[in-house]
């Protein structure tokens, strides 16, 4: 991959292990190995601007190779019945009203503050979706559910009484716009790329400031927000035209870049697309 004779496009979600390496020694190689193909490659799509600015500043990468390319819920996330949100709470055991947390629970990330968000003082409940390790399991005061389908968290999101975002670093924030298109409040930490999607569309707290985090997803009222507009359809078509400049450096000469104008897709920051 690092000597491909193809021009590469490569794909940047965020770059949580460049910018907290202390916390990632046990990952061996494999971040430098993804350094060297991100330096490599004739295209970088990145989610947001604000991950755009930190590739410019971590990785050297010029402007002209990166272009951003937002994310987007699937079609299977929207509003759910009384009656299937019901039937997903009975299979996972969840009480009526609770708060919601999604996202990876393999390995402990200090960036996620989960172990801190479990420890805070709350109301109501909370419950934490997504694969586990037993470390997760030693979580005081939460519910886990483990891996769930995505037509259950579609009903699981549609019955929170609000999602929670407590990392203190995002690249983009897929679960938030999920949950605005399952008709549920959003509250996060304040964190450039989770405002830029989000801005007025979800209530922010100051970054890490778990107790007020919990607050004002306690004091959450519906109904939320749609999601930004953005969809995967677009994404996929703006996906293509970047793998179609990448292809056409087989056929000759690197072609001069298309200018990329600046597009609003969150109704605030407005981020680098292709024009076409």
């Amino acid at each position: 991959m690092l000597h491909s004779p193809c021009p590469m496009v490569v794909t940047l979600h965020d770059l949580t292990a460049l910018k907290r390496r202390s916390e990632h020694l046990r990952t061996s190689v494999r971040p430098r190995l993804r350094q060297l193909a991100v330096q490599r490659a004739e295209r970088v799509i990145v989610p947001t601007a604000a991950l755009a600015r930190d590739a410019f500043a971590r990785l050297g990468l010029e402007q002209d190779r990166v272009v951003v390319i937002p994310e987007a819920p699937d079609t299977v996330f929207y509003p759910r019945t009384p009656a299937q949100i019901a039937e997903a709470r009975a299979r996972f055991a969840l009480p009526e009203r609770y708060l919601l947390w999604v996202g990876g629970l393999q390995h402990p990330d200090p960036g996620k503050h989960v172990v801190e968000l479990a420890a805070t003082r709350r109301e109501l409940p909370l419950v934490l979706v997504g694969p586990t390790r037993p470390w997760a399991h030693e979580l005081p005061n939460v519910t886990l559910t483990g891996y769930v389908p995505d037509e259950d968290l579609a009903a699981l999101y549609s019955g929170a009484h609000a999602l929670v975002l407590s990392s203190g670093d995002e690249g983009f924030g897929l679960p938030a716009v999920e949950a605005l298109a399952c008709g549920t409040p959003v509250v996060a930490c304040e964190v450039p790329a989770l405002r830029e999607v989000l801005d007025e569309r979800a209530t922010f707290v100051q970054s890490c400031d778990l107790t007020a985090l919990l607050a004002a997803a306690e004091a959450a009222k519906r109904p939320a927000p749609s999601p930004p507009p953005w969809t995967w359809q677009d994404a996929a078509r703006a996906t293509w035209r970047v793998y179609e400049q990448a292809a056409a450096l087989l056929h000759g000469p690197r072609p001069a870049i298309r200018s990329l104008r600046r597009v609003s897709v969150a109704g605030t920051e407005p981020a680098l697309t292709d024009p076409q």
